[in-house]
């Protein structure tokens, strides 16, 4: 049997000899479980866990001063490479955005307006103010004068005159009259075109040089030649024939005398149906030989100039033109700029003839669509976008454009916007250099101007839709108004 009271296993033998023993050398009794007393072992314990803690606070102070020392060593220029990490900074610095807040919304939808498409750029910069369907292309209506003047400048140059002159014929008794279309000439002393050339002055100096060279011979026929360009090809089918009664546009012929207003002194006044001949009675008149017979033709080949007399030059007739919206003159230039770039000068090139003049601006015509030079056919067709790229360029008053600049009506002060920009638009009077225009779908404002706070804008508005009326003019008024209280704080929110 084994002995209860002797160690069975190595470990209860190391349990009896490592037992605590008394100061005689004997075996202390009355222990724990595991052979020794409660109090004695929890001393023990907590002796040794402080001597733990004493190494690893040692330890850790240690370390730091090792990390310390690292450190310094790091932010002490020695010159030599150490291992401290260095955080990504940003490769550029984003400044603050202003956001802009001074919204045109309720302006835009005003009922007046029908549907809105526009575009305020920033004209120094290029930069986007302003967007609604700026991509869109509409009717700019009489906003297309603008392109035509700057087609003008930019292919016969500023100071180019339209000659119409007198030349002899190969009939004894025969002279012919020669139209390049000057609708400024003049029947009597004056006219709504101020400084323009006269009929009497012409015919004076036709009389002169006829009867040197053919003395004894008298004038008994007069030839009318308006051959310039195609005389049959002198009316856009796309405009109603109700602009020509009421006033504002007469076919566009080579030859006329005062645009072949009935009244020569008004501006707005009743066309004729047969410009050509009506002043060939001007010119006869002028001659005072009531007896002659007047046919229409052409001119000899070869045949010698008697007298001539030329318009104001083409900066001059700009002006008049934008000033006025004086549609004749518009339609005159646009078919000289196509004879000029050898297309004939028929309506139908006129799709290709002033786009092309607008090249020399630097701006992308492809999607531009001329048909006329007006602006009286609905059948134009020009992007907000473009129209405003393009006023900034006027703005800038640079490459010829100046002389388109000159031309624009100021807001409360001239031209066509004389009368506007009254009541609550009162603040931009002076301010705001545009040319609005209308037809029976469309009403519209573009230009420039410089804002409140400095920012040059320019801008284009096409208000379009059927039944559109007048009221969309003051509607248009407040929204250029807009743009100049409002200047780089301006938003399409």
């Amino acid at each position: 049997m084994t002995d209860p009271q002797q160690p069975t296993s190595r470990r209860a033998a190391r349990d009896a000899a490592s037992a605590p023993r008394g100061h005689d050398g004997g075996t202390r009794t009355g222990g724990s479980g595991d052979g020794g007393p409660p109090r004695v072992r929890i001393g023990l314990i907590a002796a040794a866990l402080a001597v733990v803690f004493l190494l690893l606070g040692t330890g850790a102070v240690f370390a730091g001063m090792a990390v310390g020392k690292k450190n310094v060593a790091a932010l002490t220029p020695t010159g030599t490479a150490t291992n401290t990490p260095t955080r990504d900074l940003p490769g550029d610095v984003v400044a603050a955005a202003v956001i802009p807040t001074c919204s045109i919304s309720k302006l835009v939808s005003a009922g007046a307006l029908k549907k809105l498409y526009g575009s305020v750029i920033n004209s120094s910069t290029g930069g986007s103010l302003y967007a609604k369907l700026d991509g869109d292309a509409q009717p700019p209506a009489s906003g297309e004068k603008v392109l035509t003047a700057a087609a003008a400048i930019a292919k016969l140059g500023p100071n180019f005159r339209i000659t119409t002159k007198v030349v002899d014929g190969v009939t004894p008794g025969s002279i012919t009259l020669v139209g390049e279309g000057d609708a400024t000439l003049s029947s009597g002393a004056s006219n709504v075109y101020p400084g323009a050339p006269t009929m009497a002055n012409l015919a004076a100096k036709t009389l002169a040089a006829y009867n040197s060279a053919h003395p004894g011979v008298p004038i008994t026929q007069l030839v009318l030649d308006a051959s310039y360009w195609d005389p049959g090809d002198n009316w856009d089918s796309t405009v109603p024939r109700t602009e020509q009664t009421g006033g504002y546009l007469s076919e566009t012929t080579a030859l006329q005398v005062d645009g072949d207003r009935a009244n020569p002194k008004a501006q707005i006044s009743p066309r004729g149906t047969d410009p050509v001949m009506h002043a060939g009675h001007a010119f006869v008149a002028a001659l005072g030989l009531p007896g002659i017979s007047i046919i229409t033709g052409q001119e000899e080949n070869g045949a010698p100039t008697l007298a001539s007399v030329q318009s104001q030059s083409v900066s001059v007739l700009a002006r008049q033109m934008l000033l006025n919206s004086d549609n004749t003159l518009a339609e005159m230039l646009a078919r000289i700029v196509s004879v000029k770039e050898a297309l004939g000068g028929s309506s139908a090139s006129l799709t290709q003839a002033i786009p092309t003049a607008l090249t020399k601006y630097g701006l992308d015509t492809a999607d531009i669509s001329v048909q006329d030079g007006s602006g009286e056919s609905n059948g134009n067709a020009i992007t907000p976008l473009f129209m405003a790229k393009f006023m900034g360029l006027v703005s800038q008053g640079k490459n010829g454009l100046q002389y388109v600049a000159a031309g624009l009506p100021i807001a409360g002060k001239s031209g066509s916007l004389l009368t506007r920009f009254t009541g609550a638009n009162a603040s931009a009077v002076g301010k705001v250099h545009a040319k609005p225009g209308f037809i029976a779908s469309a009403y519209s404002l573009s230009g420039y101007v410089t804002a409140k706070d400095g920012t040059k804008e320019a801008f284009a508005f096409f208000a379009v839709g059927s039944g559109i009326g007048a009221s969309a003019n003051p509607a248009l008024d407040s929204l250029a108004t807009a743009v100049y209280q409002c200047g780089a704080n301006l938003t399409s929110n």
